[in-house]
C-alpha cells in the first residue's frame, strides 16, 4: 500500500460525510478511504489520472467516481464541513498541483513554426 495521506483521526472525522455508508440508499462503499487516498494522491502529485498507482485503485474507476461525486456536490459539502479544521482545510486543494493545459496560457498551435517561416521569408527578401 502506498503511504497514506490522511491520518486515522482525520479519516474518522470525514468518513460519515461521504456517500455509500451503511444506511444510505444504494451500494455500500467499502473502499471510501482508498478512494479518498487516491484522489488526494492525484491532487498532491499533479499526476495524470492514468498514473495512479494500482494499489490505490484503477485510474478510470477512480476518475469516474471523482467526477460523479463532483456532479452531486459531495466535494463541496466535504470542503465546507472541514473548512474550520486546521488539519484538513489545506489537504484538499493546493493550486501548485493543478496544472493548466498549454492553451490556457495563450499558446497557439504551430506558432513557433510560423514565426520561423516568417523570419526565413524576411531573410530571403533582404538577401535579394
Amino acid at each position: 500500500m502506498a503511504r497514506r495521506i490522511l491520518r486515522n483521526d482525520q479519516w474518522e472525522r470525514i468518513k460519515d460525510l461521504l456517500p455509500g455508508k451503511a444506511g444510505d440508499r444504494g451500494v455500500t462503499a467499502a473502499d471510501n478511504r482508498q478512494f479518498i487516498e487516491a484522489v488526494l494522491w492525484i491532487l498532491r502529485t499533479g499526476a495524470p489520472w492514468r498514473d495512479l498507482p494500482p494499489e490505490l485503485g484503477h485510474w478510470h474507476t477512480t476518475y469516474t467516481r471523482f467526477s460523479r461525486w463532483n456532479r452531486k456536490g459531495v466535494w463541496e459539502r466535504l470542503l465546507t464541513a472541514v473548512s474550520g479544521d486546521a488539519d484538513l482545510e489545506e489537504v484538499f486543494l493546493d493550486s501548485t498541483a493543478i496544472r493548466a493545459q498549454l492553451h490556457a496560457a495563450g499558446a497557439k498551435k504551430n506558432t513557433a513554426r510560423r514565426h520561423w517561416a516568417a523570419l526565413a521569408v524576411a531573410g530571403a527578401r533582404k538577401s535579394t
